[in-house]
């Protein structure tokens, strides 16, 4: 089994090595007779009992190497990657910190207290460690682009472009970096810039489809119906299962006021996701302009009306969708409500 988020090494340590290693963690302890050697082994039946995906007796094994020996970094790690393993981030967090409290050289101990901060979406922690990692490690790709994603979820926009700017100097080769310092850039109105990261992206890898939907995305904020509609049909070439690539482009031929397109491609994101609310406010939409050009279609207002409905139903926080809602429904649209009681 391979560790996930974690350069993977070799666990089977020399027993050599695992005394050099217990002693290191202890300067001037002293054990109980043979405690060392017993929690060394310990750790190795942890890692074998792990790399088998025994969670329940590495845990066991781990667990009885800190009794033996409370200050064996490597022991705690262990600890943290069962925890983390098992979804117990909390105690994955307080295990790995406590390994890299013992030994604040270990990089993979940093970055992985780092990623399980992160996963509990507690940036601040998740920045401070993330930032020890690279202290250790200033050149490590995966460190930097973390900590940029870490500061782009806080919203600190102007670090998360440092990061990613960096981590793209780190690996030339790899797109992620790109694609996400695209995100920032639409996220700051810097449509231009944005454009530009995400066709150096694509460079790096053409088959990107969701890089493909985010440029179409910016290119659709600056009005750019047809360059958009380009984007999002090579997006659906790559991804023909990709809903929200088929729901924006809806949204372009809408713009370009081409509606039974516009109406196709919606009703097709609609099937592949029908729980997707911007699908079938695009349909109430769409349904609604035609009606507007031809009011005798009365079933046109009525299944936009609906769609709009259905739109609330599955997100409610949409304050435009209400607004039209209230101004085209029918006057009998809203019966007395009934209210039922028990005896």
């Amino acid at each position: 089994m391979r560790l996930p988020g974690q350069r993977w090494k070799t666990w089977a340590l020399g027993a050599a090595a695992l005394l050099a290693s217990s002693a290191a963690c202890t300067p001037g302890a002293t054990l109980a007779p043979f405690a060392g050697l017993r929690a060394d082994a310990s750790v190795r039946h942890g890692r074998s009992y792990l790399q088998a995906e025994d969670l329940d007796k590495a845990l066991a094994e781990f667990e009885n190497a800190v009794e033996l020996h409370p200050k064996l970094a490597v022991a705690y790690s262990g600890l943290g990657w069962v925890y983390k393993l098992k979804g117990d981030y909390q105690a994955a967090a307080k295990a790995f910190a406590e390994a890299v409290k013992i030994n604040p050289a270990d990089f993979d101990n940093a970055l992985a207290l780092a990623q399980v901060y992160h996963q509990l979406a507690q940036f601040a922690a998740a920045v401070r460690a993330y930032l020890h990692a690279c202290q250790i490690r200033p050149d490590d790709y995966q460190a930097r682009l973390n900590l940029g994603v870490c500061y782009h979820q806080a919203g600190e926009l102007e670090e998360a472009i440092n990061c990613y700017t960096q981590a793209s100097t780190i690996n030339p080769d790899d797109p992620a970096a790109l694609t996400n310092l695209g995100a920032v850039y639409d996220a700051q109105g810097k449509y231009y810039e944005a454009i530009h990261a995400y066709n150096e992206s694509l460079e790096r890898n053409p088959h990107q489809p969701m890089v493909l939907v985010n440029l179409a995305t910016t290119l659709i904020k600056q009005e750019r119906f047809r360059s958009g509609q380009k984007a999002l049909e090579q997006a659906i070439e790559m991804d023909p299962t990709s809903a929200v690539a088929y729901q924006r482009l809806g949204y372009c031929f809408f713009r370009q006021r081409e509606y039974e397109e516009a109406l196709s491609h919606y009703e097709y994101a609609a099937t592949l996701d029908p729980k997707m609310p911007e699908a079938h406010a695009g349909l109430g939409v769409v349904r609604m302009a035609m009606y507007l050009q031809n009011r005798d279609e009365l079933e046109l207002r009525a299944k936009a009306i609906e769609h709009w409905h259905r739109a609330l139903e599955l997100n409610p926080d949409q304050p435009k969708i209400r607004v039209l809602v209230d101004k085209y429904r029918l006057p009998n649209d809203n019966p007395d409500t009934i209210l039922l009681s028990t005896p």
